[in-house]
This record gives C-alpha cells, sequence and structure tokens, in this order.
C-alpha cells in the first residue's frame, strides 16, 4: 500500500474517531438534553449514554434538580406606606425541559427577576403587621403566583420564604413604644381586675359581717393583735369592749417587758 493511501486512511480514522467521539455522550441521572435538529426541536434525550449526529444536532443540556435563587433585598412600600427592604428564597426546579429551552431565553434569569417583581408586587398589597405577623401566608401567595407565572416554562416553583424584614430606625423606635405601651396596657387591666376582685371579695365579707356583728369584732380582735405583734405601736380602738382591750393592752406590756 502506497505511503499517500496510508495517510489518507489514517485521516479518515481519526476524523472517525473525532465524529464518533463528539456524538457520543454521557448524562447523569439529573440531567437531560434538549435535542434540536437542523435547528428544529427532535426531542429529549436522557440519562445515560445517548447519540447525536454532530454538525446537524445541537443540546442544550438541562439540570432536573431543584435550584435556589437568593432574591436580594427589595426597598418596598406596604399597604400603609411604610418604607421596608425585604428579601426571598425561592427554590424551583425544571419539569418539562423541552418548554424551559423553548418557550423562554433563559429560564435561570426569569425565574429571578420575575422572583423579585412578585415580591414586590404581593409585598406591596400588605399591611406592616401582616408582613411581620403573617409570613406563611405570605409564603404560600408569593409560591403560588410564581408557579402561575412559571408553569408556561416548565419550571415548578416548590417553595419561596421571605428571609429578612429591614425597618427603618424610627419605625423601629415606634413598634418598640407600641409594644411598651401595649405591655402597659395589659398590667394595667390586670391590676384593675385584681382590685375588682378584691372589691368584689370584701363586699361579700362585709355582707356577711354586717349579718353576724360578732364575727365583725372577732376580726376586730385579731387585727389588733396582729398589730401588737409589731411592739413597736400604739393601737387606739373604738370598741366598747374595755376588758378586751385591755387584754390587749397587757399582752403589749408584756411583750415589751420580754
Amino acid at each position: 500500500m502506497a505511503v499517500a493511501d496510508i495517510f489518507w486512511v489514517a485521516v479518515i480514522g481519526v476524523i472517525g474517531i473525532a465524529f464518533l467521539a463528539s456524538s457520543i455522550k454521557v448524562l447523569a441521572e439529573f440531567e437531560r438534553v434538549v435535542v434540536f435538529r437542523l435547528g428544529r426541536l427532535f426531542g429529549l434525550k436522557g440519562p445515560g449514554l445517548i447519540m447525536v449526529i454532530p454538525i446537524i444536532d445541537s443540546v442544550v443540556r438541562i439540570d432536573l434538580r431543584t435550584r435556589v435563587v437568593d432574591v436580594p433585598k427589595q426597598r418596598i412600600i406596604t399597604k400603609d406606606n411604610v418604607s421596608v427592604d425585604v428579601d426571598a428564597v425561592v427554590y424551583y426546579r425544571v419539569f418539562d425541559a423541552n418548554k424551559a429551552v423553548v418557550q423562554v431565553q433563559n429560564y435561570t434569569v426569569a425565574t429571578g427577576l420575575l422572583a423579585q417583581t412578585t415580591l414586590r408586587d404581593i409585598i406591596g398589597q400588605v399591611e406592616l403587621d401582616d408582613l411581620l405577623s403573617e409570613r406563611d401566608d405570605l409564603n404560600k401567595k408569593l409560591q403560588e403566583a410564581l408557579d402561575l407565572s412559571t408553569d408556561p416554562w416548565g419550571i415548578k416553583v416548590t417553595a419561596v420564604t421571605i428571609k429578612d424584614v429591614s425597618l427603618p430606625e424610627n419605625m423601629q423606635r415606634a413598634i418598640a413604644k407600641q409594644a411598651e405601651a401595649e405591655r402597659e396596657k395589659r398590667s394595667r387591666i390586670i391590676m384593675a381586675e385584681g382590685e375588682f376582685q378584691a372589691s368584689q371579695k370584701m363586699t361579700d365579707a362585709a355582707k356577711l359581717y354586717d349579718k353576724n356583728p360578732s364575727a365583725m369584732k372577732l376580726r376586730e380582735l385579731q387585727t389588733l393583735t396582729e398589730i401588737a405583734r409589731e411592739k413597736n405601736l400604739i393601737v387606739v380602738s373604738g370598741g366598747t369592749d374595755v376588758g378586751n382591750i385591755a387584754a390587749i393592752s397587757k399582752g403589749l406590756s408584756k411583750s415589751k417587758s420580754e
């Protein structure tokens, strides 16, 4: 065989090997490729070992795993005209690779930008108190709104979580004053309820003493006895039972002598 023939055989062999190598692709379990043949959508291939036709076929590799989009802080004015900075996290995945490639130019960028605008729209419709206390409901509303918009792109939004809400310093002070006033209000209500219950009990006791005057006298003597334990007090009684008062005075004198 002539040298020229050997050369051309070698060249053809190298081209064939290169052609075969470029036509064989290995995809992981979570990967798919969208194949375009001569510019037209041919279909979806993968996972595992696949073959495409070089030059004729062009492919776009798609990752089917759940992705995370960190939505940067957005300056938003709430329904009650309070300016807040809100950031969030969006979790999504591709469920239809063909739509994700054909229906939108760059589904990753599009989903991130859509998340920012949706966050501003939803938060702008609620008041500050709802934003701070109803996080779960707002997360659900954001997820549903995003999922509805990305469904034609073959994107499934699985969850949205509001990470942080930053308030202006003057608003933080106002909220702190409001919370302090609320605690003071609850404290005064509790004290008033205690006074009311005590007055009821005292009214009931007065009715009992009114029905039984001897019980009132015994209570008076008990009170005087408790006062006498202080040893440094002078007790003046308006009662008429001199004997009882004398007995108490004697007890006082005895206590002092001891």
